[in-house]
């Protein structure tokens, strides 16, 4: 299975695809979209076409974003759901599920503490998928974090008794 986590932002869209098979996972790829410093739809629109290039060069099962969140300033989380909107766009329009999770389970499920910070889970990250060094940028240790959540959610659906036909 392939999971491609996105973690959404108008100036900078961090992306981290994992392969999960059986309880083994691997980073294929990760990065980040950068759209140059135009108006605010015209990134949206780079934004878009980025992650549809993605989707088309890893074709993944699923799609993770991070569950919206209590935002203090308004417009900055007017901004975040535009952009997260795109995300979701983007993957549905490519027939790929959308999975959500709160930054809390991410955390806990990579960390192992739901209030770890941003350098924790970046550091959880590369030793949980064998990386040379630290997934940079920040946006992109905390997609594939995204994505490892799920994963290792699936993990443990598929091992389930009530998945493997014990319960039914």
């Amino acid at each position: 299975m392939i999971i491609m986590g996105i973690d959404p932002g108008s100036r900078k869209t961090g992306y981290g695809i994992i392969s999960l098979d059986g309880n083994h996972c691997c980073c294929l790829d990760y990065g980040a979209i950068r759209p140059p410093d135009l108006d605010f739809p015209e990134r949206l629109r780079l934004i878009h076409q980025g992650l549809q290039e993605l989707l088309a060069r890893h074709l993944p099962q699923s799609v993770v974003v991070e569950q919206i969140f209590h935002h203090a300033n308004v417009q900055s989380a007017l901004i975040l759901g535009q952009t997260r909107g795109v995300v979701i766009l983007a993957a549905a329009q490519a027939g790929v599920s959308i999975a959500e999770y709160s930054a809390l389970q991410i955390k806990k499920a990579v960390v192992g503490y739901g209030k770890a910070d941003k350098s924790q889970v970046q550091l959880m990250v590369g030793k949980l998928l064998n990386l040379k060094e630290k997934p940079q940028p920040l946006d992109a240790s905390d997609a594939l974090a995204m994505a490892l959540c799920h994963a290792f959610s699936e993990a443990r659906y598929q091992h389930s008794p009530r998945h493997a036909g014990f319960l039914r």
